[in-house]
């Protein structure tokens, strides 16, 4: 497999820092989403990296330090609960991955975005459709997000130990379902997204 497919046909079209984006946290019922955009030397290629979802956590966290190294840029955004709630999740998603690479520490000039979607951006940029498994820069990218995230709802399980957040990262777990039924919400779960599971199994008697 060609790691660098997409990065060296932007190279060919004269582009010269080529980022990668992708996305964590859309679909959990708490705490933010997550982008991250990352710009790596021309034919690099970290050992081990490959989409976020199919390492495990020990080599996620190895990864990561690993990428943020040898990254010739790399930069991360967290789009709120807030946000989500305002503006919905896929708006959301796209205005983080905006701010992801809009946070780049040497500017891109272009992109290649994780999906089948592009972020408002004012750079050139293409969708690479399960880009986390096939581009370099979108892998380091899912890495770099889905720890981010990941770590940050770490802290959020300390702060709110009875819904063990450490586990399930927030997502719609039958554990975290139960958790949210016995002791309600928290400030960081998406009220919209909670529609669905009190339709199903009622409303929560304790409320926050």
């Amino acid at each position: 497999m060609d790691w660098l497919h997409f990065e060296n046909e932007a190279r060919a079209k004269g582009f010269r820092h080529i980022c990668g984006v992708d996305e964590a946290g859309r679909g959990p019922l708490a705490g933010p989403v997550c982008a991250a955009a990352v710009i790596l030397p021309e034919g690099c290629i970290i050992e081990g990296v490959n989409d976020s979802k199919k390492l495990t956590e020990k080599k996620r966290d190895a990864l990561f330090d690993v990428i943020i190294e040898q990254a010739v840029s790399c930069s991360i955004a967290f789009g709120t609960v807030e946000e989500i709630e305002r503006d919905n999740i896929l708006q959301t998603t796209m205005n983080t991955m905006k701010r992801a690479v809009e946070g780049l520490s040497v500017k891109a000039d272009y992109a290649m975005i994780d999906g089948n979607r592009l972020p408002p951006l004012d750079i050139p940029a293409e969708y690479v459709v399960k880009g986390d498994a096939r581009s370099m820069s979108i892998a380091a990218a899912s890495i770099l997000a889905k720890v981010s995230r990941d770590r940050l709802m770490l802290e959020y399980a300390k702060k709110y130990p009875e819904y063990c957040f450490e586990k399930h990262k927030g997502y719609g777990t039958k554990l975290h379902i139960e958790k949210i039924l016995e002791c309600g919400e928290t400030p960081i779960h998406r009220p919209s997204f909670l529609k669905k599971i009190y339709a199903k199994y009622g409303y929560p008697k304790v409320t926050r």
